[in-house]
């Protein structure tokens, strides 16, 4: 997901957004646990996207 992506959502679809990412990160982690993933580094990517979320939902409600 782009930043211009984001920054066009609103604030309550960034927080479903978040939810629903925190919970495929934790989906990945323990798939990734149980036997290697095949790609491992789509939980980087996620850890990543879940902080760029946060950081732009913390914008918006500082902008308020």
């Amino acid at each position: 997901m782009k930043n211009s992506e984001i920054n066009a959502l609103t604030e309550s679809e960034i927080v479903e957004r978040i939810a629903a990412e925190q919970e495929n990160l934790t989906k990945l982690r323990f798939a990734h646990a149980i036997s290697p993933i095949e790609n491992p580094n789509k939980i980087r990517e996620t850890r990543r996207l879940v902080a760029r979320l946060k950081t732009f939902l913390r914008a918006k409600q500082l902008a308020k």
